[in-house]
């Protein structure tokens, strides 16, 4: 499937989908609301079969946040990015690990280290820091008296 025909289906599958130009893969930009129902036509919509969610992390804009999944079809061999962007007081989106199981673990890192609430998730709780770390140490704006340097 060419980009243009990938874009073109991604289009039919959800209208509010924005794409950005450039880049190796097709990078799409979702409205966090709906993304959960998106992601399950991602993972099983024939044609597309996103089988694999092989990267997932947070950017931080110090406007906003925004989550960036990586996924690819092992059966199709094409790749896309899809982000979104998140409140940066709230931010929230539902979980995928019930539709990537690679997911689990990758939104339990981000939300210890961005503070991004995944609604549904089965055991979101901190992975690498003590319980009573205080903080995102990721975020911009987290203020580490051992490291000198502002963002």
């Amino acid at each position: 499937m060419t980009r243009e025909e990938l874009q073109a289906a991604l289009t039919e599958l959800q209208s509010s989908l924005t794409f950005e130009e450039g880049g190796e893969w097709l990078n799409i930009n979702a409205p966090a609301e709906n993304f959960h129902e998106l992601a399950l036509k991602l993972r099983h919509t024939s044609g597309l079969d996103f089988d694999y969610l092989f990267c997932q992390t947070c950017v931080d804009w110090k406007t906003h946040l925004t989550m960036v999944y990586h996924l690819t079809s092992m059966t199709h061999r094409h790749n896309i990015v899809v982000k979104i962007k998140l409140d940066r007081n709230n931010p929230e989106v539902t979980t995928v690990c019930d539709i990537w199981r690679t997911a689990e673990f990758h939104e339990r890192e981000v939300y210890e280290l961005f503070g991004v609430n995944f609604l549904n998730h089965p055991d979101l709780r901190k992975l690498i820091l003590p319980d009573d770390w205080i903080g995102y140490p990721l975020r911009k704006d987290y203020d580490d008296p051992v490291n000198m340097i502002k963002l």
